[in-house]
């Protein structure tokens, strides 16, 4: 995991994508305003993994939404990251809860969610979601209550 002044994936050209899980893509850069609180989301409809059971793939759009600290992830890295679960054989609820412990280890955040939209397979999807809020920072109980209140409002879901 790299800082700012080692980026090297920013306007490289010669991207090389990585098809099995890897963390050690993943860099970052200073947050320009740690005194503000703001949060800072991304959308990624085009997630994959694999069944770790059958082998089929998964798909789904996760969205990682995180409030920063000092450090935060530089968007290209998050994307190959992501890309890397490709060929990653996991259950949905395993995933979100990596990405999620990922992030963590990687920025500190003050707080931080990852939810999965998975499309159905069988007749089901599956949406696991989880968070992280600083110890003893108000962050904590944010995170208490996102938990507790977590889709109280469920949408309506037909086919995706």
């Amino acid at each position: 995991m790299r800082e700012r002044e080692e980026l090297t994936l920013l306007g490289n050209q010669g991207t090389k994508y990585v098809f099995d899980y890897d963390p050690s893509v993943l860099e970052t850069f200073e947050n320009k305003h740690p005194d503000n609180d703001y949060f800072v989301k991304f959308n990624c409809p085009e997630f994959t993994s694999l069944c770790p059971i059958t082998g089929q793939p998964d798909f789904a759009t996760i969205t990682i939404s995180y409030v920063p600290n000092i450090k935060m992830v530089e968007s290209k890295s998050l994307k190959l990251y992501l890309f890397s679960f490709r060929n990653h054989g996991d259950f949905h609820e395993d995933c979100v809860n990596i990405i999620m412990k990922d992030l963590i280890k990687l920025m500190d955040p003050k707080y931080i969610e990852v939810w999965g939209k998975f499309t159905p397979r069988g007749g089901i999807s599956i949406d696991p979601y989880c968070n992280y809020g600083k110890a003893g920072t108000p962050w904590e109980k944010v995170a208490f209550d996102r938990m507790a209140n977590h889709d109280m409002y469920p949408e309506k879901v037909d086919n995706r």
